[in-house]
């Protein structure tokens, strides 16, 4: 333990630094045990890049899930040579910091390459050199490699990496797979070293099953337990809705979603991204002391569009916060929200929560009284009320609750319906490969 203290240190200490010795400092960090698991033993080494368009479900969810596996997880930058930054403009206003940059990992091995997808994110990582050259090094070794969305066609298989394969892609780029690309429109295809999927709707699926190429069937379905996965993926998500009400809000409806260091990053991003995409203005507020927050997975530096201070002083139509035990722990201190919360629950206004937070937040300040509602299933038991707890989204009157990273993008569908309609809904959950 002592020794991953130190190399996770080192990581830090890389981000921080300049070009000139940022290098150095991931790679002693490296050295140094950053990749050690639990018994001493060296984790699974996995390289997530992202660049400006990257989709940040995707990205978010490759991380999180192949963390939860144990693997240790660099997400570095692909920006051209000469450009050094480490903040990321990801889709839908995403900002994110990453550990490093891929220039600086010239040399290193890593057990699985996964490229996430979003244009143009997915044209950056084709046209990053250094990228390039490292997965096709990579792939030469026998090494595991993937891609989702826009990514096998824009970038793989443009990198003629796709070559006698079977693979899918978004299914908007299908033509674009060259002629040597066996085109499959499944939602996961799996052919030798190469995996691939379609969009931010089959993201769990697709880190799933790198995560069973990468350990093995047992340790994906341990994985995939505490996620509570649908039990039939792209079928119709329904809700559980008890006394219904009309959310009333403008053409643009005005959300705020709260962040705190350890919120749970697919819980999050499905919220901002899903949100956005369909319309709403998406307001992200950080109630730490800087706007820059770290997720539950530590794999990613989300930069908050705002204090939570200055956000206060703004009507919502919606407040919804994201899980993650201790950024729900810290939702539940943080005086100013539970007050913007509880006023909005008076003003008979829509508020939301997910997994932890229905039980750490919502419940110890009443805000669930008279209300039926669900949370993540170990901490159902901490609602007075559990006779929904079994459902996967539970709407009751104004107010929304769901389960875990497995249920994020229904919830969020579940919200896009209240907000702007059934159909609109049904056409974003198309979009994201969803449904």
């Amino acid at each position: 333990m002592a020794a991953a203290a130190a190399a996770s240190s080192l990581v830090r200490r890389a981000a921080a630094a300049g070009a000139a010795s940022r290098g150095l400092l991931l790679a002693r960090a490296f050295a140094s045990g950053v990749g050690a698991g639990g018994g001493g033993e060296k984790a699974k080494r996995v390289l997530v890049p992202v660049a400006a368009g990257t989709e940040p479900v995707e990205a978010a969810t490759t991380a999180d899930v192949l963390n939860r596996a144990g693997a240790r997880v660099t997400v570095a930058t692909a920006h051209p040579s000469g450009d050094d930054g480490l903040v990321v403009q990801a889709a839908y206003g995403v900002k994110l910091v990453a550990d490093g940059c891929v220039a600086d990992l010239q040399g290193e091995s890593f057990d699985l390459i996964a490229l996430p997808g979003g244009m143009p994110g997915s044209v950056g990582l084709r046209d990053c050199k250094a990228l390039e050259k490292m997965v096709k090094t990579h792939a030469e070794n026998g090494g595991l490699y993937g891609a989702i969305c826009a990514a096998p066609a824009v970038t793989l298989a443009y990198w003629g990496m796709l070559k006698g394969l079977k693979a899918t892609c978004y299914p908007l780029f299908m033509e674009k797979f060259t002629a040597e690309v066996i085109p499959v429109d499944s939602r996961v295809v799996v052919d030798r070293n190469a995996v691939t999927s379609q969009g931010p709707g089959t993201a769990i699926e697709f880190a799933l099953a790198l995560v069973e190429k990468l350990y093995g069937k047992e340790k994906m379905e341990e994985v995939a337990g505490p996620l509570y996965l649908r039990p039939q993926h792209g079928a119709e998500y329904t809700i559980e809705e008890l006394n219904s009400v009309e959310w009333k809000c403008g053409s643009t409806p005005q959300v705020l979603v709260p962040v705190a260091n350890g919120s749970e990053e697919i819980e999050a991003f499905n919220l901002i991204d899903v949100l956005r995409r369909a319309g709403a203005n998406v307001i992200v507020a950080s109630v730490e002391e800087k706007l820059q927050i770290v997720t539950r997975r530590h794999k990613f530096n989300l930069i908050a569009d705002m204090m939570l201070d200055e956000a206060t002083e703004m009507q919502f139509d919606l407040i919804v916060m994201p899980g993650g035990l201790q950024g729900a722990q810290k939702f539940a201190s943080t005086k100013k929200l539970v007050d913007l919360l509880k006023k909005q629950a008076e003003s008979n206004k829509p508020y939301g929560a997910i997994c932890a937070s229905p039980a750490h937040v919502l419940q110890p300040h009443g805000l669930l009284k008279g209300k039926k509602a669900t949370a993540f299933p170990p901490m159902s038991h901490l609602l007075t009320d559990q006779s929904a707890c079994e459902h996967r989204v539970v709407v009751d009157g104004n107010l929304i609750t769901s389960r875990a990273p497995g249920t994020a993008t229904e919830f969020t569908l579940a919200i896009v319906e209240k907000l702007f309609g059934r159909d609109k809904a049904v056409s974003i959950a198309k979009e994201l490969i969803f449904m």
